[in-house]
């Protein structure tokens, strides 16, 4: 992937004057629990731009998203109705809701719309084909357009029939947010100022250890938080109590660690919170990690450790950051994580990008939006990036350049 060719698949690049437009959004936004009151709405938000730029040429703009994980057609919990309400309000424009995303009669409304609208097709999950990058469903979405978009860098990493296989049967392009997320994590792995600092947690060590190796080639520290922190402790030699670790991963781990001819050094926490149960109202102490109680978990990154990771922070001029550092959602849990963000907004010359997922949604609900360089609207795209892997959806659209 190279910026050249990025730059040839850019709609900005093309004429689409007077077209309709099929766009592939990531429009999976998280929910208020049993409601259908939307929790965050930044991915639509970040949409606007593309939507805006395509209506000023007279375009026929058609939406194109999932949200959820839904069972069936029938499971209307995840139907894009209220999206389609929320993007109404932001564009101050009518929005259509298409009930369907496929067929003659979904063709023939599009047919009669004006150009200069927007309408959203029914979640593309509710096909069971989406998720099997099914040949004929790919073909039935592209008989919808003139040319398709793909601006869901949230879900580039799935070779998925509306990522993926639709790019095999009509012009397809790269859009504006797609393009933004490309460049800033090409620059990010490509040429960063330095020192450079990436912040990784989350639940499992085996699920990032793809990204921490690669990362170790590029950055000059690796933080370590989250659940996958106790695997690094416990291959470090020490006990990690009740802790859930990765057995399995220990030599990997400590290889990583113990690695001369990696670039970066890998920062673990030196003392951590843990509580008697896995609860918001837990007891809890702060522990040492050389003498965790047998019966206690961890659940966050102790006091000295903050210190230890803001320290780092504040020092990096290019800082990436994907993982909370304890169970945020908790109060008595959260500290590690708040501290860790305010370092990161506080920096005032240097790149910050939040690589989307759970820590977007922190950054989001710490009203720290704007103190970073770039919050990524794809946790798993990004992870799938920095591990050096190839992006599906973007590659089956530069591939015919």
């Amino acid at each position: 992937m190279t910026n050249t060719s990025l730059n040839n698949k850019s709609i900005k690049r093309h004429d689409i004057k007077d077209k309709t437009v099929l766009i592939r959004v990531d429009y999976n936004v998280p929910m208020d629990p049993g409601t259908t009151n939307i929790a965050d709405d930044s991915r639509i938000l970040a949409s606007i731009p593309q939507i805006e730029y395509l209506l000023k040429r007279n375009c026929k703009v058609i939406l194109l998203s999932h949200l959820g994980r839904p069972n069936s057609s029938s499971d209307m919990e995840f139907s894009m109705k209220p999206i389609t309400v929320r993007l109404s309000e932001l564009l101050d424009k009518p929005v259509l809701q298409i009930p369907a995303c496929k067929g003659k009669g979904v063709e023939n409304q599009i047919k009669q719309l004006p150009f200069k609208s927007v309408s959203m097709l029914e979640n593309i999950r509710f096909e069971s084909g989406e998720t099997k990058n099914d040949h004929k469903l790919s073909r039935e979405l592209s008989d919808l357009a003139d040319i398709y978009i793909n601006d869901a860098f949230g879900v580039a990493h799935r070779a998925h029939a509306s990522t993926e296989g639709i790019t095999k049967h009509i012009p397809s392009y790269i859009g504006f947010l797609m393009q933004k997320e490309l460049d800033v994590l090409g620059k990010l792995m490509s040429n960063p100022d330095r020192p450079m600092t990436s912040i990784i947690g989350g639940a499992k060590a085996s699920d990032k250890m793809g990204v921490l190796q690669n990362l170790s080639k590029t950055v000059d520290a690796i933080i370590i938080g989250g659940g996958m922190a106790a695997t690094f402790i416990k291959a470090n030699g020490f006990s990690v109590g009740a802790s859930k670790y990765e057995n399995d991963r220990l030599l990997e781990v400590s290889d990583l660690m113990e690695n001369d001819k990696t670039r970066a050094e890998i920062i673990i926490p030196s003392d951590v919170i843990v509580a008697d149960r896995f609860h918001a109202d837990a007891n809890f102490q702060i522990a040492d990690v050389n003498s965790i109680p047998e019966n206690m978990i961890i659940l966050d990154i102790g006091p000295r450790t903050s210190e230890k990771y803001t320290n780092t922070i504040s020092g990096s001029s290019t800082v990436i950051w994907n993982g909370p550092m304890g169970v945020f959602e908790w109060k008595n849990f959260s500290s590690g994580t708040i501290n860790v963000a305010k370092a990161i907004a506080g920096l005032k010359d240097s790149t910050t990008v939040v690589g989307g997922g759970s820590t977007a949604d922190v950054v989001s609900k710490l009203n720290m939006n704007n103190k970073v360089t770039h919050v990524s609207t794809g946790g798993g795209a990004t992870l799938t990036y920095l591990e050096g892997k190839t992006l599906p959806a973007v590659e089956a659209i530069l591939k015919d350049d």
